[in-house]
């Protein structure tokens, strides 16, 4: 061993396992610094044999690194073991230690030398005597010898393993822990080779030893509960070994399992569970099928009529889950048996009332729903149900049916608290099933369509049946759908129809026939129409219009049998001619049709064209889809072009007749039709059209000419009038453009030039609508047209064009950024951009925001690297629209620095170039212009939103005194917008940040600021638990998007709720879509949370109302108004003399004074108040200094001192009056009225005998004589 020690070369002994100790350092130095602060006696133990071995190897003049440490740690510890007798464990102990640590730095090499140190290891853990820290410490060691020595794992091993296995079920848990984990190591490294065999046949055996000792045992004795221990120590091995075990011994290890799950004790069952779902879960282990089926159907059978754990069912649940499935992808046959037990379980499982395992068993039926009912087991029972049809004899119900029948037990009465997951499993049965359903689930979906008559109170679930009904009409199709489910329309009262089916056919069916529609649906529409028509000849309108409903609401399935149908060869042509004769005569029903050819033609041009739908689409759009290919879609389309021409003649003249299309449904199904009509036909409708809009042209023109009025005058409310005439002309050009050619655009371009010169605003906008489709539709109209198209955009247009010519300008500066010459660029660019800029400041909200939008558009244009843009193009446009700060006009510079504000909110590389514009924002803030500082105002604030605090801090000082820097007359008039920007640099940058580069003499805003912020962060930490979630609701849902009215408005609420935290949100991470949506029903919600909380002042903060502040002082105008007319409005409801609540219509009038007699009425026994209730007697009964009181004067005695019961009337009581001073903050105010409450009860003696009315009276006389003297004397000395 000296010469171990001596020759060993130290390259050797480091690891790739060990980079953080070097072979160089003193190992013996590096573990003596971390254990020196350690008072723990065998921490001094062990430092105290490293300080000899330190000595040793200096005496030995031996480098201190971790292999010279191995070999004299091994030299020691071997001459302590061959000691006669016991070796003392205290020093042991530190020696193992030691090779613990040092194993993982020696090599592989070195430690198989002469096999010493797994001899050493081996005698240290066959120590009687050793404590668990040191068994622990060894452990280590040999796990490391037996996954790193590959020569120990062949050839020494079987001695190594046998003592493994004996700590298995050591009483120790720490140990018991480790050696589970050691022997996952080594099965997991000797995976596939002769050792793996031997430790998987080892751990078996002991299994099985400890089973039958605890099997054959007799009840109570010390045997079979050692037994029992052992069993349950080796279960908690296996939870981590038998995934990686071989076949033979999983299959042995699941035998014994069988015995185990029968006791149904949750102790034993539990890690049994865990270990088989290891083993399912584990995608290589070799999983014997028979013997886990075996054992899954024991697990599904444990809950039938038993109580049992949460936990277990839950975890049972989810092991029948991948157990089947993965039983079902090594032996479909075998496993298709055993799934009704295992339905049965679960369904046992989703009866219980534990809430995790419901929704466990909820998944697992659906998961295995969808992955263990295949083609093969539907078609079995669909030939069964055949033949049973045909009286051929069949034994028994094939699976499936078993199957269909568990599922639908869950309608059952006995899991109606579950009937939500219910529905879910039936909606997966449904979908797995498909056409095949109506076959296996017509009882259940009449069982649903029942359900739908239970009244709400005791249903809460009928939403989530409408969605159950809606997959069984996807999966059967509405056809045979409506032949279980009828609509009964034939039904004489009207509320037996069942219209709640509507909604559900119209979202749900797809894939039906168009045949369908066209000989069933249609028949009822027409009966249905001549029973409305029936109804309304015998003078019932309202049963007329309910029969009308009907019919409109069978017409609105038409877009759902035009989803994918599987008939539009067939059944079009005959479709097509009902819709013609329905077009021209039922115009209610227009839209709905015009939706239903645009569905049916978009659907197949993008199957035509490879576009498929979505994966997460729902399974009856994937089997609809999956009957579509492409030449399935090119011959319905071929079918659609032959009813093309008769469809657009239809069309179009209702068009030109109708002169209103609501929601555009005309001209979209216009547009589709013209799409994959042949070219002719297309054509000829161009051309007739161009030569109706001649005509109207030079009808306009006479119409001027002889007219004296001015421009814009004609009558667009007349729908005949030239002006409407040529507009829904245009609309219908821009129609027909999806089937026109390069030639006929030209010729619409032709037609567009002088009416994009005409006077009449309403003509100018079509026309620049028109040409801004074109530009949108044609890729090389723009480079084709320029000069003109240049020429064009330079005139002036109508305001109410001014959108869809920013549109058309979009594309000509679209195109400047992708040409090459750059002078080109700059003319174009030079000569557009300032009208762009200018259209920010434009009145109408679509306009301005449409500017804001084209900006933005342009820029990303010029950075786009895949069209030839790159940042550099970027910085060059943003310089353009910084020039515009050149303008003269206040209006232009305003503008200019608006555009500035929204491009560097979109593009973050341009927040560099945009501090650079600092020093001319703060000197444009020193003009005494609003609209400039409004605008400049709004770009600090992006800039300090949108920078990141690094760029903040660099230009802090001089934003600071920039925003403190105010000409005379215009301080005032931004001083919340101010405030605003200061607190968000405090948030951003911090309060001494801030503080640093404040100027002294704007110190006190600064603190102002902060007690503002603390007081709001106190009265917020003290609000309720509900009202903190809700402001957390509130402040995660905010939507982060440009909003210019926000951030240049004059005076917004967003010094109230806003501190910038969107556009925060918007620098951390911001698509571009989410960042031009906003829900129209969170809008409307914080529109309306905003006016709620504009209804009141706060008036507990100590801050003044500023009145220079505009929305400030609107509000608490507003606030007051509103609490004046509350109280005005606030009268004391009126009752009769029973009680009863009286409510007066029309005008309010004043109330008479109550008599005497009503007064004993309301004083009898039952009413609801007593005595005089009058606003103006009630006056008289407040007290100035205390609230309501009533003396009960009525039942004084006149003849006695006392109080007299009367007939029919209460027991004498009276009220005290409440002093409010008892709700005072202040502790004198309180002190005072509660003497006043503790001498009541020192009087109630000295009262003994007199009536309420006259000790309340006295009571009173003396309290407020005193009041009264001193008000007295007030206003003689005053006097």
């Amino acid at each position: 061993m000296e010469s171990l020690c001596v020759g060993i070369d130290t390259s050797m002994c480091l690891t790739h396992s060990e980079p953080d100790l070097h072979v160089s350092e003193d190992f013996g130095e590096y573990m003596r610094s971390r254990l020196s602060q350690s008072k723990r006696q065998d921490h001094e133990y062990l430092c105290a044999v490293i300080d000899e071995l330190s000595k040793t190897l200096a005496e030995d003049n031996h480098p201190r690194t971790p292999v010279a440490y191995f070999a004299k740690t091994c030299i020691s510890l071997d001459s302590l073991l061959s000691e006669d007798g016991e070796p003392r464990l205290d020093v042991v102990q530190p020696h193992v230690v030691i090779l613990s640590l040092v194993f993982p730095k020696v090599s592989a090499g070195v430690l198989n030398r002469d096999g010493l140190a797994l001899r050493l290891v081996l005698s240290v853990l066959r120590l009687k005597s050793a404590t668990p820290e040191c068994l622990i410490s060894g452990l280590k060691c040999l796990v490391h010898l037996l996954t790193t020595v590959e020569s120990i794992m062949g050839n020494e091993g079987s001695d190594s393993y046998s003592i493994l296995l004996n700590f298995v079920t050591h009483s120790d848990g720490k140990v018991r822990k480790l050696a589970s984990s050691c022997l996952r190591d080594v099965l997991l490294k000797s995976h596939g080779t002769k050792p793996w065999q031997s430790v998987s046949g080892a751990i078996a055996e002991l299994f099985q030893n400890y089973l039958e000792l605890a099997h054959k045992s007799e009840v109570g004795s010390t045997e079979g509960a050692r037994g029992a221990k052992q069993v349950l120590y080796i279960l908690s091995t296996l939870k981590e070994c038998l995934a990686l075990m071989s076949r033979k011994h999983i299959a042995t290890l699941i035998e014994g399992f069988k015995m185990l799950m029968i006791l149904r004790d949750p102790y034993i069952t539990r890690p049994v569970i865990d270990s088989l779902y290891a083993v399912c879960l584990n995608p290589t282990s070799e999983v014997p099928v028979e013997a886990l089926l075996e054992v899954l159907s024991l697990a599904a059978g444990l809950f039938s009529g038993h109580e049992t754990s949460a936990d277990a069912m839950t975890f049972t649940a989810r092991l029948l889950k991948v157990g089947m499935t993965r039983s079902f992808s090594l032996n479909r046959d075998l496993c298709v048996v055993k799934l009704p037990s295992v339905f049965n379980g679960l369904n046992d499982i989703v009866a219980s009332e534990h809430e995790e395992a419901i929704f466990a068993a909820t998944d697992a039926l659906k998961s295995l729903i969808f992955s263990c009912i295949d083609e093969s087991l539907i078609r079995e029972g669909v030939n069964g149900i055949r033949n049973s049809s045909l009286n051929v004899r069949k034994s028994s119900p094939t699976v499936i049916e078993k199957l269909c029948a568990t599922v639908e037990s869950l309608l059952d009465y006995k899991y109606h608290a579950v009937w939500d997951m219910a529905f879910q499993v039936v909606s997966a049965m449904f979908d797995k099933l498909g056409e095949e359903s109506a076959y296996f689930m017509r009882k259940t979906l009449e069982g649903l369509s029942d359900m739908q008559d239970l009244p709400d109170e005791g249903f809460p679930y009928r939403k989530q049946l409408h969605e159950c009904v809606g997959s069984a009409v996807g999966a059967m199709g509405p056809e045979t759908f409506l032949s279980i489910v009828r609509l009964n329309l034939e039904a004489s009262d009207l509320s037996e129809v069942k219209v709640w089916l509507f909604p559900i056919l119209k979202q749900y069916t797809v894939g039906g026939r168009l045949s369908f529609f066209t000989e069933t649906i249609f028949s009822m529409v027409e009966t249905m129409s001549q029973k409305a028509q029936q109804l309304k000849l015998q003078g019932l309108p309202v049963a007329s219009r309910s029969v009308d409903s009907l019919v409109y609401s069978l017409w609105a399935l038409l877009p759902s049998f035009c989803n994918y149908p599987v008939d539009t060869v067939e059944s079009f042509a005959d479709l097509g001619r009902i819709l013609c004769g329905v077009l021209q005569t039922q115009a209610e029903t227009r839209g709905i049709i015009c939706a239903s050819l645009n569905i049916l033609i978009q659907q197949n041009k993008d199957v035509v064209e490879g576009k498929v739908p979505t994966n997460d689409a729902s399974p009856a759009i994937q089997r609809a889809t999956a009957r579509y290919d492409s030449q399935h879609a090119a011959a319905n389309l071929k079918v659609l072009r032959l009813c093309a021409p008769k469809l657009l003649d239809v069309l179009t003249r209702i068009f030109h007749e109708s002169g209103k299309d609501d929601g555009g449904s005309l001209q979209s199904a216009i547009g589709n039709l013209a799409s994959i009509a042949e070219k002719k036909t297309v054509s000829k409708l161009l051309f007739k059209t161009l030569r109706e809009l001649l005509e109207a042209t030079k009808t306009a023109i006479a119409q001027d000419e002889s007219s004296v009025s001015g421009m814009d005058v004609d009558n667009t409310a007349d729908k005949n009038s030239s002006s409407n005439l040529r507009a829904r002309l245009f609309d219908l050009l821009v129609s027909l453009l999806p089937g026109l050619d390069g030639q006929e655009v030209d010729t619409i371009f032709s037609s567009l030039k002088p009416a994009m010169q005409d006077p009449k605003g309403l003509i100018q906008k079509k026309a620049y609508k028109v040409l801004s489709i074109i530009l949108k539709s044609s890729d090389g109209f723009v480079s084709k047209n320029l000069e003109e198209l240049l020429e064009l955009m330079h005139n002036i247009c109508h305001v109410s064009a001014k959108r869809h010519k920013l549109d058309c300008l979009y594309f000509l500066l679209a195109h400047a950024s992708r040409t090459d010459d750059l002078k080109e660029r700059k003319d174009i660019v030079s000569s557009f951009l300032p009208e762009v800029i200018l259209a920010l400041k434009e009145v109408n909200k679509k306009t301005r925001n449409r500017a804001y939008d084209v900006l933005v558009q342009i820029g990303h244009a010029y950075a786009d690297e895949e069209n030839g843009g790159d940042n550099e193009k970027l910085h060059g446009y943003f310089n353009m629209v910084v020039g515009c700060l050149a303008g003269e006009k206040p209006q232009m510079i305003s503008a200019a620095v608006k555009g500035v504000a929204r491009l560097t909110y979109e593009f973050s590389d341009l927040i560099a170039s945009a501090y650079n514009l600092l020093p001319s924002t703060f000197l444009l803030l020193q003009r005494k212009n609003k609209e400039i500082t409004k605008a400049n105002l709004g770009l600090l604030k992006v800039l300090v939103a949108k920078s990141p605090v690094e760029g903040l801090h660099a230009n802090l000082k001089s934003m600071v005194e920039g925003l403190l820097k105010w000409p005379e007359g215009t301080k005032n008039l931004f001083k919340a917008k101010v405030r605003l920007l200061l607190e968000m640099l405090i948030k951003k940058c911090g309060t001494e940040a801030v503080k640093s580069v404040m100027p002294e003499e704007h110190m006190k805003l600064l603190t102002n600021i902060r007690k503002v912020k603390e007081r709001k962060e106190k009265k917020y930490a003290a609000g309720s638990d509900i009202s903190k979630s809700q402001h957390s609701i509130d402040a995660s849902s905010k939507a982060s998007r440009w909003n210019d009215t926000k951030i240049f408005s004059d005076f917004e609420d967003e010094y109230e709720d806003s501190d910038g935290e969107d556009m925060d949100a918007e620098s951390h991470g911001r698509s571009k879509a989410s960042s031009l949506l906003k829900s129209k029903a969170s809008a409307l919600r914080s529109k309306k949370s905003r006016n709620q909380s504009h209804l009141e002042v706060d008036e507990s903060d100590d801050e003044p109302l500023d009145l220079m502040d505009r929305y400030k002082t609107r509000l608490a105008l507003r606030s007051s108004e509103l609490r004046k007319r509350k109280a005005d409005s606030d009268e004391e409801a009126e009752f009769d003399v029973e009680g009863r609540l009286i409510i007066r219509e029309g005008e309010r009038t004043k109330r008479k004074e109550i008599s005497d007699a009503d007064l004993d009425a309301k004083s009898s026994k039952g009413s609801r108040f007593s005595g005089n209730s009058s606003r103006k007697n009630q006056k008289r009964m407040k007290t100035s200094e205390s609230g309501y009181s009533y003396t009960g004067k009525e039942y004084a005695s006149k003849k006695a001192s006392g109080d007299l019961k009367k007939k029919d009337k209460l027991e004498p009581y009276a009220y005290w009056p409440l002093d409010r001073k008892m709700m005072s903050r202040r502790p004198e105010q309180r002190a005072v009225a509660v003497r006043g409450m503790s001498s009541v009860v020192k009087m109630a003696k000295k009262m003994e005998g007199k009536s309420a009315a006259e000790a309340l009276a006295t009571t009173k006389f003396k309290k407020f004589k005193r009041s009264g003297q001193k008000k007295s004397a007030g206003k003689k000395k005053n006097k």
